[in-house]
């Protein structure tokens, strides 16, 4: 097989291969005396049936197809060979003659190939780049133990309802006529739960200040909530599809009271958080928050440093030439069902985090990154860990975080993204190493606004 490659602006590559008989032939005999074996023909034995009635019903197609193999074969060999820098995939050149397959060969076959444009990016101890150190405060510390004293704290029975201390009300559900008495047939719901700092409407709110066990509040649940039939459904137990007819007023007979009272701050609580004898004061509770906050906090100065470096080599860089013809149909191959109003809106978007792609391609070679399997496995552990922690589980045992993790890449769960996530955490930690950081501290708030701008 013959291959051409004209490049000469760099980036839009044209491909000529030329197929001649024996670069299938062999490829094609081989396929039919397959077919010729297996054939099921009506008046033919296994086997015996004549190879020019298995050519006529199917040599077409066992050419088209070896010769499609061979194209694809050593377009991507030659590719691979002359480290040709290929994006996307190539398509048949718009300049492409009609191909007569059934013809005799050479077949002249032409291909439009996107190259990637030439640049050059290092990063070394010249460069100067920004690097936020998240000051961990009292505040900080004093949130996350509120939180962990909120999230093991529980309900104690009171007397007297209060608003302000999202109390919940718990009684019985009786509805009322046009008269105010109790609805023949009507709507009775037993052990009725209520949180009335939750009503939208202040008026119907208000009926509830000062409840005390044993009140009876006549009150309607559609003022109530107003504009949340979902609300008004679970309340009072109906199909939603009722609710638009549901004007009646309501009593209301409370038979409990419970009020939310947070964890004390003390050893229970500690034990609770980070298992039993792990922490024995409250000195030590603080400071193991305060570097579980810094090493949460670490993440997001890391995340804002490789967006710096994004941004930084992205200026060195300077505006790249791309082939936009040929990306842009490689893109609505892609996207057949979006068409072309979705390839020119989202076009330059793609460009952008294409260069971004190929400067991380250069940094990561240049570092020497290589991803392996445990680094994947510790990336789906990360993960693992950050999910429970939002329940408040921060004591997961490691064993069974790696069970976790191992269960979640076989089940191909985000693989390429865990992959992806492993590259950008070893390439921060080379790059810190590598550049020069211009270190700066700064407040939580500070730097949530600085992620905002």
């Amino acid at each position: 097989m013959k291959i051409q490659f004209e490049n000469p602006d760099k980036v839009n590559g044209l491909m000529t291969l030329t197929v001649e008989e024996a670069d299938f032939k062999e490829n094609v005999e081989k396929t039919l005396k397959d077919y010729r074996k297996k054939a099921n023909i009506p008046g033919f034995r296994p086997g015996m049936v004549p190879m020019g009635l298995i050519k006529r019903q199917f040599g077409a197609s066992v050419k088209v197809d070896a010769i499609n193999k061979v194209l694809g074969e050593e377009m991507y060999k030659y590719i691979r060979e002359n480290n040709i820098q290929m994006l996307g995939e190539p398509l048949p050149a718009e300049n492409q003659d009609p191909v007569d397959i059934e013809g005799e060969a050479p077949y002249v076959f032409k291909f439009d190939v996107a190259v990637a444009p030439e640049f050059k990016i290092e990063l070394n101890g010249k460069n100067k780049i920004d690097y936020y150190n998240i000051e961990v405060d009292d505040k900080l510390i004093d949130n996350q133990v509120d939180m962990f004293a909120s999230r093991n704290g529980h309900y104690d029975k009171v007397e007297e309802y209060d608003g302000e201390k999202r109390d919940m009300l718990y009684g019985d559900l009786k509805e009322l006529d046009a008269d105010g008495n109790a609805k023949e047939d009507g709507v009775v719901v037993e052990h009725a739960m209520m949180m009335p700092l939750y009503i939208k409407d202040e008026e119907q709110k208000k009926l509830f200040d000062g409840a005390k066990l044993g009140s009876v509040i006549t009150f309607n649940p559609r003022k109530a909530y107003p504009d949340n039939d979902s609300e008004v459904s679970s309340l009072l137990k109906i199909d939603r599809e009722k609710v638009k007819d549901m004007t009646s007023d309501f009593t209301y007979l409370v038979t409990e009271i419970s009020r939310f009272v947070k964890a004390d701050v003390n050893q229970e609580l500690f034990d609770q958080v980070y298992g039993e004898g792990n922490v024995k004061s409250e000195e030590e509770f603080r400071g193991r928050i305060a570097e579980e906050i810094k090493k949460q906090l670490s993440v997001d100065s890391d995340y804002k440093f490789l967006l710096d470096v994004r941004k930084y080599c992205e200026e060195k860089v300077g505006q790249l030439t791309y082939p936009d013809a040929i990306l842009k149909r490689v893109m609505l191959n892609n996207n057949k069902d979006k068409g072309m109003d979705f390839v020119e809106k989202n076009y330059e978007q793609s460009i952008k985090e294409l260069t971004w792609h190929l400067i991380k391609e250069q940094l990561v070679a240049a570092q020497g990154i290589k991803v392996e399997e445990s680094d994947v496995v510790e990336a789906a552990k990360g993960a693992a860990r950050a999910q429970f922690a939002q329940y408040g589980m921060n004591n997961v045992p490691e064993e069974y975080l790696e069970n976790y993790a191992k269960e979640m890449i076989k089940k191909g769960d985000n693989v390429q993204g865990l992959v992806d996530r492993s590259i950008d955490q070893k390439l921060i930690v080379a790059l810190k190493n590598a550049v020069k950081l211009n270190e700066k501290s700064i407040s939580l708030d500070d730097f949530n606004k600085l992620m905002e701008a």
